[in-house]
């Protein structure tokens, strides 16, 4: 008999084999097992009471909590497809998320139900509104509380829906820096071999205490909720992402791991009372988005005695692809070590990942070629989301192309050099930005940076530099460009400098160069990328 591969398994196997373990802290809540899976069993119930039955969609537009994760196992449980909202966008891009995947039920955390509250003569498909508040908060009209729907239900498991592996799971939007967003749909099968690659990789136990920096609406937290869930960990919710609230918690609920972008590393690095805590386990931070400049890698390691892990991987791809993990016969040490670490790796379990160049063929592993990175695998994607035409785009020969341009060092290590249309071409040179960022990040005067390449009459474009200085320094243009053709090749050094107080970035982290290039490029009826 062949048995499905669900995600709803991992919880049901948690409840099961460990009824007392502590699954859920938030805030003062804690939640073992058997509880959470019970409130879990509950919402499912509330779910169907109002209506919802398999493959409906149940948003849920709300920061990290216990909620979010009964949410996402609520719906896996009664086969409705569950649409995790970024809430770092706006009130337009909710109405579009909401309308464009069709959402039956919308769950909504208290901070936010005032603007979707807003909306609701513009989102004919969603029949009920429930809102995710705290006890002190008044349930706005025409809205029901979630705490009330799930008191109401028995704690007994929902009728079988009957579900498939192949069945979406979620529809997860992509960030929508270019243009509206797309929605990955994400398949129980996806998801169940992405927790096996994280379980697997990350080496996850049951003694892991993951503290949730990462938000969860972000690919399903990369597979978090499943993997810690699967092996009867422990989730620490952590709802705001500041420097002593994550050191503080660190502290009290040893904490052993945790999924971040490389804004929050660097906000873990910079805290300048961290020596006022005491953390007596030795952390793994599990690092994705940009790869973060390799001064912070070392600094995670040498610096703090915690372990850093790189990981590659896209929503489209559940998001698992790479992770760089150091091979004992490799014998790296010192530079070498730190730079390896901080590539994007090697395959994972049951992927295959090549870097193709423009010819259609595999480019060779000489570190120098760049080409598209391409996956293979049962994480890849079903499909976007009523979007047939974007699923041809990526999905070419049965292999999924991701945009991003990379080499292949001699080991098989994967260096991601940039996205497609951030590669730099000056002259005929190609250029990767974060190369030239890594090398700006050797100077103490910057905190942050992004490379762009920006119109040359010369050269068709150049690389320009923007940069927030730390506090306290006042570096210059020219200091920033000597530093720059000390440690590389001439024409790889920044045209231009120029100075800001803040970069703009995606909710995971990630540096929307788009915007930056948009100022230098207006009037330009053709782009050189």
């Amino acid at each position: 008999m062949e048995v499905p591969l669900l995600a709803g398994d991992f919880l049901r196997r948690a409840v099961k084999l460990y009824p007392g373990q502590e699954a859920v802290v938030d805030g003062e809540l804690r939640l073992t097992y058997a509880e959470f899976g019970a409130r879990v069993n509950q919402l499912a119930n509330a779910l169907a009471a109002l209506g919802v039955a398999k493959g409906d969609r149940v948003a849920i537009l709300s920061p990290n909590s216990h909620k979010f994760l009964e949410v996402l196992f609520a719906t896996h449980a009664m086969g409705a497809v569950v649409v995790p909202i970024n809430y770092r966008l706006i009130a337009s891009d909710f109405e579009y998320v909401l309308n464009h995947s069709g959402t039956k039920v919308a769950v909504v955390d208290s901070d936010y139900a005032g603007v979707v509250d807003g909306l609701r003569g513009k989102l004919p498909t969603v029949e009920h509104y429930v809102t995710a508040r705290f006890e002190t908060e008044e349930v706005l009209p025409g809205w029901e509380d979630y705490d009330a729907l799930v008191a109401a239900q028995p704690a007994t498991p929902p009728p079988d829906p009957g579900l498939s592996e192949s069945d979406t799971l979620s529809i997860n939007y992509t960030s929508g820096t270019t243009a509206r967003p797309k929605g990955v749909m994400i398949t129980h099968r996806n998801a169940y071999i992405n927790a096996y690659n994280a379980i697997a990789h990350w080496r996850i136990t049951q003694d892991d205490r993951e503290m949730w920096t990462l938000p969860m609406f972000h690919a399903n937290g990369w597979g978090g909720p499943y993997a810690i869930t699967a092996m009867g960990g422990t989730h620490v919710v952590l709802r705001k992402v500041e420097g002593a609230a994550i050191y503080q918690m660190m502290q009290d609920e040893g904490i052993t791991f945790a999924c971040m972008a490389p804004a929050v590393l660097a906000t873990i690095l910079e805290f300048p009372d961290k020596g006022d805590y005491s953390i007596a386990t030795r952390p793994r931070f599990v690092i994705a988005g940009a790869p973060p400049p390799q001064t912070f890698i070392q600094r995670l390691e040498e610096e703090l005695g915690w372990e850093f892990i790189q990981i590659y991987g896209l929503t489209e791809t559940s998001p698992i692809l790479t992770i760089s993990e150091i091979k004992p016969h490799l014998g790296l040490t010192g530079e070498s070590y730190y730079r390896t670490k901080a590539r994007a790796g090697q395959e994972v379990i049951g992927t295959e990942v090549r870097v193709f160049g423009s010819d259609g063929e595999e480019v060779p592993w000489d570190d120098e070629s760049i080409g598209e990175v391409a996956a293979r695998s049962n994480v890849v994607l079903a499909g976007y989301w009523e979007q047939p035409e974007e699923t041809a785009k990526v999905i070419r020969d049965g292999w999924f192309f991701t945009g991003d341009m990379a080499t292949v060092n001699q080991d098989g290590y994967i260096n991601i050099v940039d996205r497609a249309k951030d590669v730099i071409i000056s002259g005929g040179e190609n250029i990767s930005s974060i190369e030239v960022e890594d090398v700006l990040y050797k100077h103490p005067s910057v905190l942050e940076a992004a490379v762009i390449g920006v119109p040359s009459e010369k050269w068709g474009e150049t690389p320009m530099a923007v940069i927030v200085p730390r506090e306290g320094t006042s570096p210059t243009s020219d200091e920033i460009r000597e530093h720059c053709r000390a440690l590389m090749a001439h024409f790889k050094t920044p045209s231009r400098v120029e100075f800001v107080e803040a970069l703009p970035r995606t909710a995971t982290g990630k540096l929307k160069k788009f915007e930056l290039r948009e100022m230098y490029w207006q009037g330009k009826s053709r782009r050189v990328n």
